[in-house]
Protein backbone atom coordinates (compact mmCIF):
# COMPACT_ATOMS: atom_id res chain seq x y z
CA UNK A 1 0.00 0.00 0.00
CA UNK A 2 1.53 3.03 -1.44
CA UNK A 3 0.81 6.79 -1.12
CA UNK A 4 2.08 9.83 -3.50
CA UNK A 5 1.31 11.01 -7.02
CA UNK A 6 2.50 7.65 -8.74
CA UNK A 7 1.06 8.82 -11.96
CA UNK A 8 2.71 11.84 -11.88
CA UNK A 9 2.32 15.52 -11.19
CA UNK A 10 -1.34 17.85 -11.69
CA UNK A 11 -2.18 19.93 -14.28
CA UNK A 12 -4.78 22.39 -16.15
CA UNK A 13 -7.09 19.19 -16.63
CA UNK A 14 -7.29 18.76 -12.41
CA UNK A 15 -10.41 19.91 -10.36
CA UNK A 16 -10.59 20.27 -6.91
CA UNK A 17 -13.51 18.59 -5.64
CA UNK A 18 -14.28 19.58 -1.95
CA UNK A 19 -17.06 17.46 -0.16
CA UNK A 20 -19.39 19.00 1.76
CA UNK A 21 -17.14 21.71 4.31
CA UNK A 22 -20.55 22.40 6.30
CA UNK A 23 -21.21 24.32 9.02
CA UNK A 24 -23.90 21.85 9.37
CA UNK A 25 -20.47 19.15 10.08
CA UNK A 26 -18.36 21.54 12.40
CA UNK A 27 -18.48 21.69 15.83
CA UNK A 28 -21.48 22.35 18.05
CA UNK A 29 -23.87 21.30 14.94
CA UNK A 30 -25.99 18.24 14.80
CA UNK A 31 -23.72 16.41 12.39
CA UNK A 32 -20.58 17.74 13.39
CA UNK A 33 -17.17 16.00 12.54
CA UNK A 34 -14.98 16.42 15.59
CA UNK A 35 -11.93 16.80 14.01
CA UNK A 36 -13.21 19.02 10.54
CA UNK A 37 -11.63 21.87 12.33
CA UNK A 38 -8.19 20.31 12.22
CA UNK A 39 -8.35 19.58 8.59
CA UNK A 40 -10.23 22.64 7.52
CA UNK A 41 -6.79 25.60 7.23
CA UNK A 42 -5.80 22.27 4.93
CA UNK A 43 -8.71 22.58 2.60
CA UNK A 44 -8.78 26.22 2.27
CA UNK A 45 -5.25 26.25 1.70
CA UNK A 46 -5.52 24.16 -1.48
CA UNK A 47 -8.73 26.13 -2.21
CA UNK A 48 -7.22 29.32 -2.28
CA UNK A 49 -4.60 27.96 -4.33
CA UNK A 50 -6.50 26.72 -6.97
CA UNK A 51 -9.73 28.45 -5.99
CA UNK A 52 -11.38 28.82 -10.00
CA UNK A 53 -10.66 24.94 -10.00
CA UNK A 54 -12.39 24.48 -6.94
CA UNK A 55 -16.15 23.02 -6.29
CA UNK A 56 -17.61 22.78 -3.06
CA UNK A 57 -20.32 20.74 -2.58
CA UNK A 58 -23.08 21.05 0.26
CA UNK A 59 -25.33 18.07 1.44
CA UNK A 60 -28.92 19.67 1.57
CA UNK A 61 -31.80 18.05 3.78
CA UNK A 62 -35.45 18.13 2.79
CA UNK A 63 -37.93 20.34 4.21
CA UNK A 64 -39.65 17.10 5.69
CA UNK A 65 -38.90 13.34 5.34
CA UNK A 66 -41.55 12.38 2.99
CA UNK A 67 -40.39 14.73 0.09
CA UNK A 68 -37.36 12.17 0.31
CA UNK A 69 -37.93 8.52 -1.25
CA UNK A 70 -37.84 5.54 0.20
CA UNK A 71 -35.41 4.57 2.98
CA UNK A 72 -34.24 8.41 3.51
CA UNK A 73 -37.50 8.94 4.88
CA UNK A 74 -36.69 6.35 7.66
CA UNK A 75 -33.10 8.48 7.41
CA UNK A 76 -34.93 11.82 8.20
CA UNK A 77 -37.17 10.19 10.84
CA UNK A 78 -34.34 9.74 12.64
CA UNK A 79 -32.98 13.16 11.82
CA UNK A 80 -35.86 15.39 12.11
CA UNK A 81 -33.90 18.24 13.39
CA UNK A 82 -31.68 18.64 10.48
CA UNK A 83 -34.95 18.81 8.19
CA UNK A 84 -35.73 22.37 7.07
CA UNK A 85 -38.47 22.63 8.74
CA UNK A 86 -36.18 22.68 12.31
CA UNK A 87 -32.59 23.55 11.17
CA UNK A 88 -31.37 26.70 11.16
CA UNK A 89 -30.51 27.23 7.25
CA UNK A 90 -27.63 29.12 8.52
CA UNK A 91 -25.77 25.68 8.65
CA UNK A 92 -26.02 24.58 5.53
CA UNK A 93 -23.60 27.54 4.35
CA UNK A 94 -19.79 26.59 3.69
CA UNK A 95 -17.42 27.17 6.96
CA UNK A 96 -16.42 30.62 6.62
CA UNK A 97 -12.99 30.62 5.23
CA UNK A 98 -14.43 28.74 1.85
CA UNK A 99 -17.52 31.09 1.70
CA UNK A 100 -14.92 33.77 1.10
CA UNK A 101 -13.57 31.55 -2.21
CA UNK A 102 -16.90 31.82 -4.19
CA UNK A 103 -16.40 33.19 -6.21
CA UNK A 104 -14.58 31.92 -8.42
CA UNK A 105 -14.79 28.90 -6.56
CA UNK A 106 -18.35 27.00 -7.33
CA UNK A 107 -21.07 25.56 -5.29
CA UNK A 108 -22.52 22.37 -6.09
CA UNK A 109 -26.16 21.15 -4.33
CA UNK A 110 -26.95 17.76 -4.09
CA UNK A 111 -29.24 15.96 -1.69
CA UNK A 112 -27.86 12.81 -1.63
CA UNK A 113 -24.37 11.77 -0.55
CA UNK A 114 -23.15 11.28 -4.07
CA UNK A 115 -23.11 14.73 -6.40
CA UNK A 116 -23.05 12.66 -9.07
CA UNK A 117 -26.87 11.19 -8.17
CA UNK A 118 -28.88 14.12 -9.38
CA UNK A 119 -26.67 14.50 -12.75
CA UNK A 120 -25.42 18.35 -11.69
CA UNK A 121 -21.69 17.72 -11.59
CA UNK A 122 -21.77 15.64 -14.85
CA UNK A 123 -23.05 18.68 -16.25
CA UNK A 124 -20.73 20.70 -14.79
CA UNK A 125 -17.79 18.93 -16.00
CA UNK A 126 -19.06 18.02 -19.50
CA UNK A 127 -16.64 19.10 -21.92
CA UNK A 128 -14.63 20.70 -19.66
CA UNK A 129 -11.39 18.66 -20.31
CA UNK A 130 -11.38 17.84 -16.50
CA UNK A 131 -9.91 14.70 -16.33
CA UNK A 132 -8.17 14.29 -12.42
CA UNK A 133 -10.29 14.98 -9.15
CA UNK A 134 -8.34 16.23 -6.34
CA UNK A 135 -11.26 15.24 -3.70
CA UNK A 136 -11.14 16.88 0.10
CA UNK A 137 -13.53 17.33 2.58
CA UNK A 138 -15.96 14.60 4.51
CA UNK A 139 -16.91 12.13 6.03
CA UNK A 140 -14.10 9.80 4.26
CA UNK A 141 -16.54 6.76 4.83
CA UNK A 142 -19.62 8.38 3.45
CA UNK A 143 -20.07 11.31 0.92
CA UNK A 144 -16.55 11.31 0.49
CA UNK A 145 -16.94 7.80 -0.38
CA UNK A 146 -19.76 7.73 -3.24
CA UNK A 147 -17.87 10.83 -4.64
CA UNK A 148 -15.07 8.29 -4.92
CA UNK A 149 -16.67 5.43 -6.67
CA UNK A 150 -18.89 7.21 -8.81
CA UNK A 151 -15.17 9.15 -9.95
CA UNK A 152 -13.57 5.88 -10.64
CA UNK A 153 -16.80 4.62 -12.02
CA UNK A 154 -16.78 7.90 -14.38
CA UNK A 155 -12.75 6.89 -15.34
CA UNK A 156 -11.41 10.02 -13.54
CA UNK A 157 -8.07 10.14 -12.18
CA UNK A 158 -8.76 9.86 -8.19
CA UNK A 159 -6.37 12.03 -5.83
CA UNK A 160 -7.69 11.87 -2.13
CA UNK A 161 -5.56 14.49 -0.12
CA UNK A 162 -5.28 12.37 3.06
CA UNK A 163 -4.83 15.27 5.36
CA UNK A 164 -7.86 17.68 4.10
CA UNK A 165 -10.39 14.51 4.72
CA UNK A 166 -12.56 14.11 7.72
CA UNK A 167 -14.96 12.13 9.75
CA UNK A 168 -16.94 11.09 12.85
CA UNK A 169 -15.33 7.87 13.18
CA UNK A 170 -11.83 7.08 13.15
CA UNK A 171 -11.97 3.19 12.78
CA UNK A 172 -14.07 3.58 9.71
CA UNK A 173 -11.47 6.75 8.09
CA UNK A 174 -8.97 4.95 8.23
CA UNK A 175 -10.42 1.64 7.00
CA UNK A 176 -11.26 3.37 3.93
CA UNK A 177 -8.19 5.03 3.46
CA UNK A 178 -6.86 1.18 3.44
CA UNK A 179 -9.22 0.37 1.04
CA UNK A 180 -8.36 2.74 -1.47
CA UNK A 181 -4.88 1.84 -1.29
CA UNK A 182 -5.47 -1.50 -1.57
CA UNK A 183 -8.14 -2.12 -3.53
CA UNK A 184 -8.45 0.51 -6.44
CA UNK A 185 -4.10 1.25 -6.77
CA UNK A 186 -4.54 1.54 -10.38
CA UNK A 187 -7.75 4.06 -10.28
CA UNK A 188 -6.93 6.19 -6.90
CA UNK A 189 -4.11 8.00 -5.29
CA UNK A 190 -3.78 9.16 -1.74
CA UNK A 191 -1.00 12.36 -1.28
CA UNK A 192 -0.75 14.71 1.83
CA UNK A 193 -1.41 18.64 0.67
CA UNK A 194 2.22 19.25 0.15
CA UNK A 195 2.88 17.14 -2.38
CA UNK A 196 -0.42 18.01 -4.11
CA UNK A 197 0.65 21.27 -4.04
CA UNK A 198 4.20 21.04 -4.76
CA UNK A 199 3.21 19.10 -7.52
CA UNK A 200 -0.13 20.83 -8.98
CA UNK A 201 0.54 23.47 -12.24
CA UNK A 202 -0.26 27.15 -10.88
CA UNK A 203 -3.34 28.76 -11.89
CA UNK A 204 -2.87 30.36 -15.79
Amino acid sequence: MTSGLRFGPLGHEALHLCIDMQQLFDRGAPWAMPWMARVLPTVHEIASHHAARTVFTRFMPPRQPRDMPGAWQRYYERWANVTLAQLDPALLDLAPPLQALCPPARVLDKAVYSPWTEGHLDRMLAGSGINTLVITGGETDVCVLATVMGAVDRGFRVVLVEDAMCSSNDTTHDALLSLYRSRFGAQIETADAVSVLLNWDPPG
